[in-house]
């Protein structure tokens, strides 16, 4: 208690208290922890928060919120690690650390990444998707009138980088096109949002830092999300999109960074956007000439990636400034990469003997069962030429170099899902469950992370396999909890409606989830057993006892039950009365926190 602050001592924050008790007697502390902006702020709350019975209140009120945003959605499934993931743990880590805090021990920049809270929001639609809905307008706001955007910014000065980054701004018609499809809010597409101001970077310029100013300018969210993709259509010598200084993986920032280097895996993100983002604008009675210019200019995509970015068992990671391949089998490093591979299934837009052929091959080259491993990619880079760029800084198998990147391999899991494989799918996302990892005290000694938060990455270097590096502050929470929940588990909300598409390993008998929804609950058991209907490879339906197509939506404050079975052969419900559902356009129901 010496008040003292030293590099690299233990730093802590006490405070001493002094209480005279007499035998028998019982007295209550109450500390207060928080911030506010202002120290008459500060005053309000201690004032407000003077007796035992308020602060006992206030603590109800603080649980009470959060058991409901968590336990909007809970399952039972036959394997309690991930049920104890699902039910709280995967959610509030991305709320608490990933959304709001934007801090942890390994990083701690306070700072809004363009695409990755973007990814991140998009985990709350079933259980806060207001959430979602503001941080999609407060994104939209980072961007400049001529599509591209700050690839992160501080909110409470603006400040930021403006860069040549080749994904970020799809990602805001991405998390639209999903918003609008499982809210069926479709006036956000109308919303007015301003542009920022600033100058557009010289042609030797890689990046920028500095403020930008809000413009007076301002143009409805559709219009942001246009383009966005506009911006991004920017096609090099083998007609794929122009890399810049990254696409996904910030750290291969080189390979494009004399502007003539492409990007595989972006092809196939921008044909997921493209076509996302036709339907929902076909949906609003857009202008044909938009919608069907986008679906033509996603099909030569289509031709270009199978022409020149198939290698023979899977597809290139992107092409270098000099035309050298990246992620080929001539590749002394960085041979295959998972992210092609997984979104040529889950942009639908491969051939699907590729892309089957090209999922096999990441599960036989990247898939470690021995050190529960789902690599990134491999081998990692090391004296490469041409120089992918700061990714080789790190040592062999550390993050992004060829580890476990969990964001990235976590994409492995929901490909192997949409191709029907539940049981591929669920051994993968097992493999990188963190309970799963720390099972005893020699998994507890390899793996030295926290069982109950996702890991950003885990190491493959030699002497550190299976070590986790990052803990807490990684987009991998959202997208886990999104994976087994809309892909294995197969729970599709569409507006007012929803329904079930499981895809499940061939041992689990099935599984039981309830989801509220205001004041009513929908208790929902699947089950593998012989349907009644004749053909045993469809799934069967009912709401309260009765057959159905798919679950509507109701607030009426009463309790139902769904029951869905799945044929005992089957890996997955296989085509329900209505597989993907296009919620009509109506008034957008909306969920309060």
């Amino acid at each position: 208690m010496d008040n003292r602050v030293a590099t690299g001592a233990d730093p802590c924050a006490a405070q001493q208290i002094a209480v005279t008790l007499e035998r028998g007697q019982q007295t209550e502390v109450v500390l207060l922890l928080g911030q506010a902006k202002s120290v008459e702020e500060i005053r309000a709350i201690v004032n407000r928060l003077q007796s035992p019975e308020t602060v006992e209140t206030t603590l109800q009120a603080t649980r009470g919120w959060w058991d409901s945003t968590l336990g909007a959605l809970q399952v039972k499934t036959p394997v309690l690690s991930v049920d104890f993931l699902l039910n709280r743990w995967l959610l509030y880590q991305a709320l608490s650390c990933r959304f709001w805090g934007r801090s942890a021990l390994y990083q701690s920049s306070g700072a809004f990444g363009f695409r990755d809270q973007l990814q991140d929001s998009l985990g709350f639609l079933f259980s806060a998707p207001r959430l979602t809905r503001k941080h999609i307008l407060v994104a939209a706001a980072r961007q400049f009138p001529e599509g591209d955007v700050q690839h992160w910014w501080h909110p409470g000065t603006g400040a930021g980088v403006r860069t040549r980054c080749s994904d970020d701004l799809l990602w805001l018609p991405f998390a639209v096109a999903h918003y609008v499809k499982v809210t069926n809010d479709t006036g956000i597409l109308d919303e007015e949002v301003p542009f920022l101001e600033g100058p557009v970077l010289a042609e030797s310029e890689l990046e920028r830092m500095f403020t930008p100013a809000l413009s007076s300018v301002t143009a409805p969210l559709w219009d942001h999300c246009r383009r966005a993709v506009d911006h991004a259509g920017k096609l090099g010598h083998h007609q794929l999109p122009l890399i810049g200084t990254c696409d996904w993986n910030d750290g291969m920032n080189l390979v494009g960074a004399e502007g003539r280097g492409e990007s595989v895996w972006l092809g196939w993100f921008l044909i997921t956007v493209l076509e996302s983002f036709a339907q929902l604008m076909d949906n609003r009675g857009a202008q044909a000439t938009l919608t069907s210019s986008w679906r033509r200019q996603a099909a030569s995509l289509k031709a270009a990636l199978e022409h020149s970015g198939w290698d023979g068992d899977w597809y290139l990671r992107a092409y270098f400034d000099n035309g050298t391949p990246l992620g080929s089998h001539v590749n002394p490093e960085a041979r295959i990469d998972s992210l092609p591979q997984s979104w040529a299934v889950i942009s639908g837009g491969a051939d699907p003997a590729r892309a089957r052929r090209a999922m096999e091959s990441a599960e036989a080259n990247l898939v470690r069962e021995r050190d529960k491993l789902v690599l990134l990619f491999t081998p990692p880079f090391d004296h490469s030429e041409p120089n992918p760029g700061y990714i080789m800084g790190y040592p062999p198998g550390l993050r992004e170099n060829g580890g476990q990147y969990t964001h990235g391999s976590l994409w492995m899991a929901k490909a192997w899902a949409r191709l029907g494989e539940g049981q591929k799918a669920v051994r993968l996302l097992q493999m990188m469950n963190p309970i799963e990892l720390n099972r005893g005290p020699a998994d507890v000694a390899r793996y030295r992370g926290e069982p109950y938060v996702v890991a950003a990455d885990v190491l493959s270097a030699p002497g550190r396999v299976g070590q986790c590096g990052w803990t807490w502050y990684t987009g991998s929470a959202a997208w886990m909890y999104r994976i087994w929940v809309e892909e294995v588990l197969g729970f599709r909300l569409r507006g007012d409606r929803f329904t079930l598409e499981p895809s499940l390993p061939a041992d689990w008998p099935g599984f039981e989830l309830t989801y509220r929804r205001g004041s009513t609950v929908y208790e929902i058991t699947v089950s593998r057993q012989a349907c009644l209907s004749t053909e045993l490879e469809l799934a069967e339906l009912e709401l309260d006892g009765e057959a159905a197509g798919f679950i509507p939506v109701a607030d009426d404050g009463g309790t139902h039950r769904v029951t869905v079975r799945i044929p005992r052969n089957a890996s997955s419900a296989g085509a329900l009365p209505t597989q993907e559902l296009v919620a009509p356009v109506a008034e957008p129901i909306l969920i309060e926190e």
